[in-house]
C-alpha cells in the first residue's frame, strides 16, 4: 500500500457573522506561506477531509481553506435549516471574503462543485480560478447512484432510510460509500478507511446527522429541476473565471458525458478525464489532479509589474 498518508489539516471554528450569532464552520487550513488562496468545497455527505490529499500537493503554491460545509464534519447546523445550493454558496462567499484579501483558487467536488459555480457565476471578483471534479451540475438522465440517493431527500423516508442504515457497522457503511465514489478501491489506504469510520461512528451520535443528509439530498434535487436565470447551467454559462472541468471516466455518481455539455456552456474551459478514476479524483488519484490544477494555477497568478 505504500507510505502512510499525511494527517488532516488542523482546523478551527470560523465565525461568518460580524456579530458572532451566525453561522459558525469549521475550516482546515494549510501552513502560511504561499501567497495565493484556495478554498475547497466538499460534496454531499463529505466534509474537510476529502481534500487533505490534494491540499496538501498543492500546499507549495497555494494556502488552502477546506470548510465542513454546514452540518458537515466539525460545523453544527445552520441556524436557519437551509441546506439549499444557494446557502451553502453564501457560506462559502462569507468564508472567502473572510480568509483572503483578493480572489482565490476555487474548488468544488460534486454537490460543491455546484455550489462552486453558483459563487463563480454570482461573485466573478472572488475567484480567480475554478477547479470542477464532477460537478454534481443538473443532469436529466441521472444515473442509478443519484436516483437512489434522491429517497434519501423525501419527508420522513430519508431520516428513516439513514436510521436503518446506522444498523450497519460503520466500517460496513464507509466500504460501500467508497466502493460506489471510487474505480478502484483498492486505492483507499486502511489508514484513511479506519479515519472516515471513525468520523462516522461521531456523526452518528449528533442528533441532527439524518436531517442533514436529508437537507442536502433536497437542496441538490430542487437545482436538478430549477428553471430560469438561477438554473445552474445557465449561471456555469456566466462563470468568467477560467476553469478547470475533471471527470473520471468510471463515475457512477455523475456522467463523464457532462464534461461534453461543461466544454460547451463554460467560456474558459478545459476539460481533463480520467480514465481510472471514479466520483471524487481529489482523493483517488491526487497526484494527476494536483498536476493539472497547478497547471491552471500557474497560468492565472498575475505577474507582479516589472517581473
Amino acid at each position: 500500500m505504500g507510505s502512510e498518508p499525511i494527517p488532516s489539516w488542523p482546523g478551527e471554528l470560523v465565525d461568518l457573522t460580524e456579530d458572532g450569532r451566525g453561522q459558525r464552520v469549521h475550516v482546515r487550513s494549510t501552513p502560511r506561506g504561499p501567497k495565493e488562496s484556495a478554498v475547497y468545497v466538499h460534496g454531499l455527505a463529505g466534509s474537510a477531509t476529502n481534500w487533505t490529499d490534494l491540499m496538501g500537493e498543492l500546499s507549495d503554491v497555494v494556502r488552502g481553506h477546506a470548510l465542513d460545509l454546514p452540518g458537515s464534519g466539525h460545523s453544527p447546523e445552520p441556524p436557519d435549516g437551509d441546506y439549499s445550493v444557494a446557502a451553502h454558496a453564501r457560506t462559502v462567499t462569507a468564508l472567502i471574503e473572510r480568509v483572503s484579501e483578493g480572489p482565490v483558487h476555487l474548488f468544488g467536488n460534486s454537490l460543491g462543485g455546484a455550489v462552486s459555480v453558483r459563487v463563480a457565476a454570482t461573485r466573478p471578483d472572488l475567484v480567480r480560478s475554478l477547479t470542477l471534479v464532477s460537478p454534481a451540475l443538473p443532469d436529466l438522465f441521472p444515473r442509478y447512484g443519484p436516483a437512489r440517493v434522491a429517497l434519501s431527500g423525501v419527508p420522513r423516508v430519508g431520516e428513516w432510510a439513514v436510521g436503518r442504515m446506522r444498523m450497519l457497522p460503520a466500517e460496513r457503511r464507509i466500504t460501500m460509500t467508497l466502493s460506489m465514489c471510487y474505480a478502484d478501491f483498492g486505492r483507499v489506504h486502511p489508514e484513511r478507511l479506519r479515519e472516515a469510520a471513525e468520523e462516522l461512528r461521531r456523526r452518528d451520535g449528533l442528533p441532527y446527522s439524518a436531517g442533514v443528509l436529508a437537507g442536502y439530498t433536497r437542496g441538490i434535487i430542487a437545482e436538478y429541476f430549477r428553471r430560469g436565470e438561477e438554473n445552474l447551467w445557465r449561471q456555469a454559462a456566466l462563470v468568467t473565471a477560467p476553469t478547470l472541468v475533471i471527470h473520471g471516466r468510471h463515475d457512477r455518481l455523475v456522467h463523464p458525458r457532462m464534461a461534453a455539455r461543461a466544454g460547451r456552456v463554460f467560456q474558459h474551459v478545459r476539460l481533463v478525464l480520467l480514465p481510472d478514476a471514479g466520483h471524487v479524483a481529489q482523493m483517488e488519484v491526487p497526484g494527476r489532479v494536483a498536476r493539472e490544477a497547478r497547471r491552471l494555477i500557474s497560468e492565472t497568478v498575475p505577474v507582479p509589474i516589472g517581473e
